[in-house]
Parts: structure tokens; C-alpha cells; sequence
């Protein structure tokens, strides 16, 4: 009798073990000038989406002014409080969780991981702003209740120079917002993000380079996500934190896998086959590992009939072969 005692709870502690967190199967729900129906919600459930991200600008002029303008009456309703409780009540409704990610816009759209301030009084400067942007939205996080909060998106220089505030700003967070906190860390940052042990997931904006083919298969793909999911489970196994593509996508055009990140508006050929090869080898080679928590695809626009396409390079997945990827494996369970 006690050898079956010890066999019946040794296969409960696997059974216990074996248990894998619902996945986060998301959309990054781009903010709008108009309120979101039901009709818009719609094509995320028809891919069985269980969860999008909200995203909030808040706007920088010149390192110069580093003072963020945000929840402005000039901005896209989307973009506003009023906005954002409008849009998580009616995902909630449908049962889609919601992370909200408010994000830094600089100027002629320079990148992020490049914010860096020029003397002490500038990064003050930058810093007191910074706080008042995400401690506004982490307490209207926590008054709609959302399921994930989003510190910061891609701030490398930001992050890696000043340590010490973002230790403090997690804690002035936390004072205000109860549920799981993440921070979106560009593809090359996130091994160096100095805080990931005082938050929920490690985030990471998943735009690995992956082939250099013009037309990658699957299978090259999957080879080329080799050494990135290995130095991702070992990230999450060194400080017992899931991983969570905060951002994943591809645009619909050669050489997609090649630099995943590129918004180059001049790059006018079309192939929606590479798009959905890479969705397919991203979601094969993730979504059924226990250290994954899932992640949010880029990008989701509200008016689905009117956007993507046969003839769109960019990276919605919306009405092209890869939106019929996203809803396949996110149909898995």
C-alpha cells in the first residue's frame, strides 16, 4: 500500500507538472479615430484569438524636449483614456484578455532603442515624464482590469543607462497595478535587461533575423530560429520566468526572414507565401513549449475588410494566407 501511495502521487506531481498555461494566442489591436463594435471584433475571434494588446503613444519632439505628450484631445480616440476603456470593455465582453502597452512615438518615427538624453538635467527630465506616462496608464490598467502590463517597448539605451529608475519604477507600478507586468525588450536587448526577475515575463519583440533566402521555407526558417530558441529557454530556465513574444510578425514580401524589423515603405514587392511560412515555423517552434507563455502578432487593424490583402507587403496577417495559419494553430488545444 505504501508503494501505491508513492506511484499515485508521483503520477499526480506529473500530472500537476505537465499542466501548460492556457497561451496567450494575441493581436497587437491598433488604436483608431473611430470606437471598436462588435462587427470589429469579430475577425479576432474567427482566429481564435483569446487575447491583444492596446497600445497607447505617447509622443517625444527632439531629445531636446523630452517631455511626453499623451492622452491628448488631439490624438486618435484609441490612443485616449477614454479610448482605451472603451476598447478592453467590449474585448473583455468577448472574453479576450488584455495587455496594455503604451509605447514612446520620437519624432520623424526615430527609433526607440536609440532614446538617449544628452546631460543629467535631460534625463530627469525624461524620467519624471516617463513616470507620469506609465504610472497614468498603470493605474487606469488596474481600474479596467487588464490581464498584463506593459512598462516600456524597445527602450535599450534608456533601459541599459539608467538602471536604478526603472528598479523604482517597477515598484511605484506594482503600488498601483496588481496584475503581471512585462517589458517589451527589442530582439537584440533582451538578454541585457537588468530587471526581468522583478516582473512577471520576460518580453521580447521577436524580430530575429532569420534566412536570407528570398523565399524561405518553413523548414529554413525553423533552422534559423535554432540558436534563438535555445538562448530564449535558456533565459527563461536561469530565472524561472516564461518568455512572451510581447511583439511576432512578418511582413508579406522576399526576404522576410532575413531582417523581420524592416518598415522601409520603399520595399514594394508582395509575397504572401514567405508571410505565411514564417507565421507557421514562428507558431511550430513556440507555442507548445511549457516555457511559453504566447505572444501577440503584428499587427491587427480594427477595420478587417478594408486592410492586408493580396496585394500588401506590410505586416498584417489580415485577409492573407497567414491569417489562416494564425487561425489554425491558435485553434490548437
Amino acid at each position: 500500500m505504501k508503494k501505491l501511495g508513492l506511484l499515485i502521487l508521483c503520477c499526480l506531481q506529473f500530472s500537476c507538472n505537465s499542466q501548460v498555461e492556457k497561451k496567450i494566442n494575441g493581436v497587437s489591436f491598433v488604436s483608431s479615430r473611430d470606437k471598436v463594435t462588435q462587427k470589429n471584433i469579430a475577425p479576432i475571434l474567427a482566429i481564435n484569438a483569446n487575447a491583444a494588446s492596446v497600445m497607447p503613444f505617447g509622443f517625444i519632439r527632439d531629445i531636446n524636449e523630452p517631455e511626453l505628450i499623451f492622452n491628448s484631445d488631439r490624438q486618435w480616440f484609441g490612443e485616449r483614456s477614454d479610448g482605451i476603456k472603451h476598447y478592453v470593455e467590449i474585448l473583455h465582453k468577448n472574453g479576450i484578455s488584455v495587455m496594455l502597452k503604451p509605447q514612446i512615438w520620437i519624432r520623424d518615427g526615430k527609433f526607440t532603442g536609440t532614446l538617449e538624453m544628452n546631460s543629467e538635467e535631460h534625463w530627469q527630465t525624461l524620467e519624471k515624464s516617463y513616470s507620469d506616462f506609465i504610472l497614468s496608464y498603470a493605474t487606469l490598467a488596474q481600474e479596467v482590469k487588464v490581464d498584463v502590463f506593459c512598462i516600456g517597448t524597445e527602450l535599450k539605451k534608456f533601459v541599459l543607462q539608467r538602471p536604478d529608475y526603472w528598479s523604482k519604477l517597477i515598484l511605484e507600478v506594482k503600488k498601483v497595478y496588481k496584475g503581471k507586468l512585462t517589458y517589451a525588450a527589442n530582439w537584440d536587448e533582451y538578454p541585457k535587461v537588468p530587471f526581468w526577475e522583478k516582473i512577471d515575463y520576460v518580453g521580447v519583440d521577436a524580430y530575429f533575423p532569420l534566412s536570407k533566402e528570398q523565399h524561405p521555407t518553413v523548414a529554413q526558417l525553423k533552422t534559423g530560429w535554432q540558436p534563438h530558441k535555445k538562448a530564449l529557454k535558456q533565459m527563461s530556465d536561469s530565472i524561472s520566468k516564461p518568455i512572451l513574444f510581447t511583439e511576432y510578425g512578418y511582413r508579406s514580401m522576399d526576404f522576410t526572414g532575413e531582417r523581420p524589423w524592416l518598415v522601409d515603405r520603399n520595399q514594394t514587392n508582395v509575397n504572401l507565401e514567405a508571410q505565411s511560412n514564417a507565421t507557421k515555423a514562428i507558431l511550430e517552434m513556440f507555442w507548445t513549449e511549457d516555457w511559453f507563455a504566447g505572444g501577440y502578432v503584428w499587427k491587427w487593424f480594427i477595420d478587417h475588410d478594408n486592410v492586408g490583402g493580396s496585394e500588401n507587403n506590410r505586416f498584417t496577417p489580415q485577409n492573407k494566407p497567414a491569417e489562416l495559419v494564425l487561425k489554425q494553430y491558435y485553434g490548437f488545444k
